[in-house]
Order: structure tokens, then sequence, then C-alpha cells
């Protein structure tokens, strides 16, 4: 039997059960804005209370996070769940990187928590969060973590495939993710047409609109629709 052809079944089973749900959908500093007066954040409507942009994709009993940004406790008491698989970086920045010490009491019920980023990512946690690698007089109760460094090539989380999707932000290279025929993308302000190819035959396409008007490092609602 080719193994290769068991891993496809298998693959196309469990993603026939695949659900998201959006944890958050805000900005690098949610909605509303510490301060702010303009009218969406002043808005009573539920919908413009908005934490930072995180989704979680169960697959059977896997559950993956993308992106632990400072609201991550809270969504994940949101989300009703009290295990998670592994967490999926997309890039440095702080609202996708600032809550993982929030993991702690997934790696203390759990274990290690794998997580699963680029290099230049796994080099800001390990300075960010230096106290989580300590060798010696290593706080007890510090996040448990096992980094997995991923390239532009897929990679498998508990069997499932998850394609990286390299997207520029700004001035930087940052991923999205492909699994099965769902994608996310966070962030975008450019993809080259090599990326897009792996965009092909998708169900579900979720794609950053920051705002009405232009902005440099995002889409805004023209370029996303357009995209």
């Amino acid at each position: 039997v080719d193994i290769n052809c068991v891993n496809s079944y298998f693959y196309l089973k469990i993603i026939a059960v695949l659900k998201i749900t959006f944890l958050g959908t805000g900005t690098s500093q949610g909605i509303p804005v510490i301060g702010c007066t303009h009218e969406v954040c002043m808005s009573a409507d539920k919908r413009d209370k908005r934490l930072r942009a995180s989704v979680l994709v169960q697959i059977g009993k896997t559950n993956l996070v993308i992106d632990c940004g400072p609201d991550f406790r809270q969504q994940i008491l949101n989300a009703g769940i009290s295990y998670v698989s592994a967490i999926l970086f997309t890039h440095i920045h702080a609202d996708h990187t600032a809550g993982l010490d929030d993991v702690r009491p997934i790696s203390m019920n759990h274990g290690h928590l794998p997580i699963f980023a680029r290099r230049d990512v796994i080099e800001n946690i390990r300075e960010r969060f230096s106290y989580i690698f300590k060798m010696e007089n290593r706080y007890e109760g510090a996040p448990k973590i096992e980094i997995n460094e991923i390239t532009n090539t897929p990679f498998f989380v508990e069997g499932i495939e998850i394609q990286p999707v390299e997207v520029v932000h700004g001035e930087i290279d940052i991923f999205g993710f492909r699994i099965g025929k769902f994608a996310y993308l966070t962030d975008v302000k450019q993809v080259n047409e090599k990326e897009k190819l792996k965009l092909r035959n998708l169900d579900v396409l979720v794609v950053n609109a920051l705002r009405q008007e232009w902005h440099p490092t995002h889409f805004n609602l023209q370029e996303a629709l357009a995209f």
C-alpha cells in the first residue's frame, strides 16, 4: 500500500469537518481603542467590540489557533475550550504574539505546547519571553512550549497538512496559512503571483480589510475586494 495514498485519504476525511471560530477581528489596538471618540469606538453595536486578530481552526479533536495576541486568555475562554493542539504564528508584531504567557494553564495541564513560526518570529519570542527559555533558576510556572521553525513549505500538526502562504505586510514578509480548502491571511498588503496559486480552489478565504482609506501596510476595503 502506498503510504501517501493512506495519508491523503485521512487528510481529506478530517478536513471535511473543519470548523472556524473568529476569536478576534480587531486592529492592533483592539476596538474600541482606549480614549478614542470615533463613532465606531463609541458605538453600542456589539460588532464594534472586537478583540485582536486570531482564529481557531477545529478539525476533530485538534484545536489550532492562529496567532496569540494580548487578548488570548479572553479569547480562549470565550471559545469554551481548554486545550490547544498548537499555535501558528503569522508574524512578529505584538498584537499577534504578546499573549504567549497566557498559555501557562494549557501547558500545565497538557504538557509542552507546540508553536510553529518563521525564524524571525522565533527569535523575537526568545527575546521578548526570555524567562520561558531559562535553564537555570527557571520560574516553575513559566509556560512550557515546543518551538518548531517553519519555512514556506507544508508542515503537519496531528496529521493535518498546513501550507504557509507568504505575503507582504508593509516591508516585512509574513505567513498566512491554508488548511484544506480554507485559507487565512492577515495584515496583507501584497501577494505575488506564485503565492496566489496556493489559494486556488478554496471554499473560504479570510483576508484583512483594515479600513476604507488607503493604508501603507494593510489592504483597505477596496484592495481586499479586488484581491
